[in-house]
Formats: C-alpha cells, sequence, structure tokens
C-alpha cells in the first residue's frame, strides 16, 4: 500500500496554486449502481454523453443526480457521523489541488443453505477484505486514482470449484490456497489522466473498461482481471463524435504459462498485446459506435517475437484488413448500438464477428427502462447469444481472454442467455434488487473435448459427445446505503444456482449479510 506524507513541499503548493479547482479527468469507478443513474441520464434524447465504453472520465459524463456525486442534503450533527455518512474519509482542497482517500471492504457471512451444494453443512462462508480508493486532482488537466484490495474468502462451493480450474477469483487476481477452503488474493488498479486540450484525453494504467450499454458484453467488458493500459481518446468540440485507441498487456497464468525464469527472480507468465479501437457517433436518439479487437501474438517456440508496428495502429479496422481472421493473430469486428426511445427508456444491441468464414459470432439484445411507474423503479432485460467456436483460436493462449477469464461474457463461448435485473431505490438510501438469468451451454465430463464448449478448447470439432445443461442463477439483495462517495452499504441477500444436468455439490442456495463498499463489478452468476 502507497504511501502519502502530510505535507507537501512548498514548491510543490506553489505550483499547485496556480491551476484551476475543480478538475475532473477521473474515471468514474466501473460499479453498476454508480452507472445505472449515468444510464438513466444517457437515456435521455438530448444527451451528447457517449455511453458505449466505459469507464466514462467525469469531464465527458452527465453527473447530475448520480450516486458518488450527487449533493447529500441529510444534516449531520457530528463530525464523526459526517464521516461515516456523509463525506469522504479523508478530503484536501488547497487551491487546484483536490484529495479524496475512501475504504474499500467487504466483511461477509454467509451460510449455503441447498440440499446437495458442496457446502450444505455447518461451514460457514465468509469473505474478509480490506483496501483503499485514492483519487485526486492536479490542477485542470491531470488527475491519478488507485485503488487495492487484499482478500481472504470461502466462497461458495461452484466459485472454489472455478477458482480451481482457472487458479483466478472472477476478475480479482490471482489465488492462492488459504486454510483448508479459502482463498487469498489481491488485486490493484489505476491511472494518470491528463486531457491537455478539452478534446483530447490520454491515460496510462492498470485497469478494465466495458463496451456497451448492458449487463453483458460480447465485445469487450470487466469480467477479467485488470490488466496495463495507454488509452487515447478524442472528442470533437461538438461532443458528437468520440474515438479511442486502448493498447493493453494480456497473459495466461497457469502452471504450464510460465516463462523461462533467465535472470528474473519469478518467472514471468506468457503474456500478449491487444489493441482495441472504438469509434462512437451521435446521430440523434441513435448512438451507433464500431469496434475493432486485436491479439497479437508476441511470443513463439523461439522466444519473444520482434515488435509489429501494426500494434500501435490507431486506424480502425485496417488490423483485420492486414490480419484476416485465420492468421495466428486474433480478430474481433463488433457493432455496438443504442437508440433512445423515449426519455426513459432505450434499446441496444451488439454485434461482434470472430470468424466470418466459419460462420462464428455473437449477438446481444436488450433495454433499460427508468422510473417505471415510480421514481427509481428500473428494470433491464436482455438476451445474449454466441456460436460454437466464438472467441477460441488455434492457439488456446490466443483465445479471446485474460488471465484466463473471457473478456467478454463470463460463460465463454457457445451459449444462450437471458437477463433481467430489476432495481428499486426508496429514500435514496434503501435498495431492493433482483436478478434473474437463464442460460444453455453445452456440457461434458471433459468440457475441452465437448466440440464449440470452451474457450480453450480446441478451434475445430472434435466429434466428442456432449449435452446440454441449463443453468438459473436468480438472486434478491436489500441494501441500506450509509455513505454515498464510497457507496458503503449494509446489504442482506440470497443467491440461488441451479443445473440441470450437473456435477455433484455445483448447485447453490447462499444467504449472507455483508458490510461493503461497491465500486466495482462482481460477476458470480456463472
Amino acid at each position: 500500500m502507497s504511501y502519502f506524507p502530510t505535507r507537501i513541499s512548498s514548491v510543490l503548493w506553489a505550483v499547485l496554486l496556480c491551476w484551476a479547482a475543480h478538475a475532473q479527468q477521473n474515471d468514474i469507478p466501473l460499479s453498476r449502481e454508480i452507472y445505472q443513474d449515468l444510464d438513466r441520464n444517457g437515456a435521455a434524447k438530448g444527451s451528447t454523453m457517449h455511453t458505449g465504453l466505459r469507464p466514462i472520465i467525469e469531464s465527458r459524463a452527465d453527473l447530475h443526480n448520480v450516486l458518488g456525486y450527487r449533493r447529500d442534503s441529510v444534516p449531520q450533527y457530528y463530525w464523526i457521523t459526517a464521516k461515516l455518512f456523509k463525506e469522504h474519509l479523508v478530503e484536501v482542497r488547497e487551491g487546484g489541488f483536490h484529495l479524496t482517500i475512501d475504504p474499500a471492504f467487504r466483511f461477509e457471512l454467509g451460510k449455503d443453505l441447498r440440499e446437495g451444494s458442496e457446502y450444505a453443512d455447518n461451514t460457514l462462508l465468509q469473505q474478509n477484505s480490506r483496501g483503499f480508493r485514492l483519487a485526486a486532482d492536479l490542477g485542470p488537466t491531470v488527475s491519478f486514482q488507485s485503488m487495492f484490495m487484499e482478500n481472504q474468502a470461502t466462497p461458495p462451493g461452484y466459485l472454489f470449484g472455478y477458482t480451481q480450474q482457472h487458479g483466478v477469483m472472477p476478475g480479482q487476481g490471482r489465488i492462492k490456497a488459504f486454510n483448508t477452503s479459502g482463498l487469498d488474493f489481491a488485486w490493484a488498479a489505476g491511472n494518470v489522466s491528463w486531457t491537455p486540450r478539452p478534446w483530447i484525453n490520454a491515460q496510462l494504467g492498470r485497469g478494465k473498461h466495458f463496451v456497451g450499454n448492458g449487463y453483458r458484453s460480447v465485445l469487450l467488458s470487466d469480467n477479467a482481471n485488470p490488466y496495463p493500459y495507454v488509452k487515447l481518446s478524442a472528442l470533437t468540440n461538438n461532443r458528437r463524435i468520440q474515438y479511442t485507441a486502448i493498447f493493453a498487456k494480456l497473459q495466461h497464468v497457469g502452471v504450464a504459462d510460465r516463462l523461462p525464469t533467465g535472470e528474473a527472480g519469478e518467472s514471468l507468465f506468457w503474456w500478449k498485446r491487444a489493441t482495441f479501437l472504438h469509434a462512437s457517433i451521435n446521430l440523434g436518439p441513435l448512438q451507433l459506435a464500431v469496434f475493432e479487437g486485436t491479439m497479437w501474438k508476441t511470443i513463439d517456440t523461439s522466444g519473444v517475437m520482434p515488435f509489429n508496428a501494426m500494434e500501435i495502429n490507431p486506424v480502425i479496422g485496417l488490423n483485420t484488413a492486414v490480419n484476416g481472421f485465420d492468421g495466428r493473430n486474433t480478430q474481433l469486428l463488433g457493432l455496438d448500438a443504442k437508440y433512445r426511445v423515449t426519455d426513459k427508456l432505450f434499446v441496444y444491441g451488439q454485434f461482434a464477428l470472430t470468424d466470418p468464414g466459419e460462420g462464428r459470432h455473437a449477438w446481444q439484445a436488450g433495454f433499460q427502462v427508468f422510473d417505471i411507474f415510480r421514481h427509481d423503479l428500473h428494470l433491464l432485460a436482455e438476451y445474449n447469444q454466441a456460436t460454437p467456436f466464438a472467441y477460441t483460436k488455434g492457439d488456446p493462449r490466443m483465445s479471446w481472454t485474460h488471465d484466463n477469464q473471457p473478456l467478454a461474457s463470463p460463460i465463454g463461448t457457445d451459449f444462450s442467455e437471458v437477463v433481467v435485473r430489476a432495481d428499486l431505490g426508496i429514500l435514496r438510501r434503501i435498495r431492493l434488487q433482483g436478478e434473474l438469468s437463464l442460460l444453455t451451454h453445452p456440457w461434458g465430463l471433459n468440457m475441452t473435448d465437448v466440440a464449440g464448449a470452451d474457450i480453450f478448447g480446441p478451434p475445430r470439432g472434435t466429434g466428442a459427445a456432449g449435452w446440454y445443461r441449463d443453468r438459473l442463477f436468480a438472486g434478491f439483495f436489500a441494501s441500506y446505503r450509509l455513505n454515498q462517495m464510497s457507496n458503503m452499504q449494509l446489504t442482506l441477500g440470497y443467491s440461488m444456482r441451479d443445473l440441470r444436468p450437473g456435477p455433484t455439490g455445483q448447485d447453490s442456495g447462499y444467504l449472507h449479510v455483508a458490510f461493503h463498499t461497491g465500486l466495482f463489478n462482481r460477476y458470480y452468476d456463472i
């Protein structure tokens, strides 16, 4: 954890005081609860906000009445209650310098009540996570932020099984053994964001990105772990067109993915570079975007390959034209669209093309509607589907993945899924949430042998027998928000997972209570 001195030199203060206050170049935390408010603002037909690539920079967002940015008018009569329920834990404002520090944590206890689940006995499930989020503005053009969490957890059986198979906790880092059935994992994210002119932004950091306007994405999602990246983004003065280029480094973290140690104390993992290009245009009520993703093979049997200048090509479509879909590099082309039907309703959809010659693709269609019948009652419904072998590659390490996790839907490939989510806010502090996910996905005793069902499996049919299984995931959660600045809340929840047919111990009925902050998304509905 970084150490921040309490006294800044007089020279630095002199520089900071020359800069203007209220800079907003940081990313808005990639949390569904926060982006639900942004999506409600973006549903208005007159909105010029580009919502199809996330996280969104604060200076480019409509932050009116958004969680973490709106004014809390509830009076607090003691400084300790103001800190607990209304303000940032630490906040410093001096001229153009603005610093906030908030805790990031999750203290959770629960029990699996489902008969036949792996922990349907006296086992107490828990999670103990501690960390922080820091955000700062250094004048009007430079901002930076950092977030870190250290975790120990004993998760439900199906999640424990996933971690043993993939070596990671979904979206949160590599695991180590902790006690008998516990896990130890940590992750960190952050960036420096610079906007020298209102129309351009540059970032250097480690984090995640999401392409789309729904719950899932068939293009690029925040399902996998954070990764290092450089991001360049341009926005026209009329805010009609936004163009973004992201250059990232991805990896695989299996035991067999270790590279020769050389002079390093610990062997590096097998890695690959990636280029994500996104062009978005506002056409009145229609927002349309084109996406191109390229994964560059950087290591072969001879070692690290020479640098390919095309890896930093910023022109969308050119990499696909040069590489094609059947070469050693991995290509994905996509469309993303949102149409504002009313000021409270928009429909959205995506299409991902992973190999036209083989008919491999994925698509999504859905809608979000806000303030149904009453204020703060929202509904999202969407359908996602991917063909067999979508996102796969001849070299399994070149699949559409990072840290052994899919970069699009957490299901991977060859699936169809219906997702419905409802949210009800009461008096700003109470939140009720319900979710339902119905999934159909191939299954076999050895998933790598089921043709087209495993994103790390062979790229073509093997003739192995498999059958389809159905997975139902449903949950209900009631939360009381204590502090909106860190989205600190108390939550009582129950989630159910049912597989038909499925391996023994993979069903779940998890009842839990948690005291936590909500500053990033977790996808446990797998």
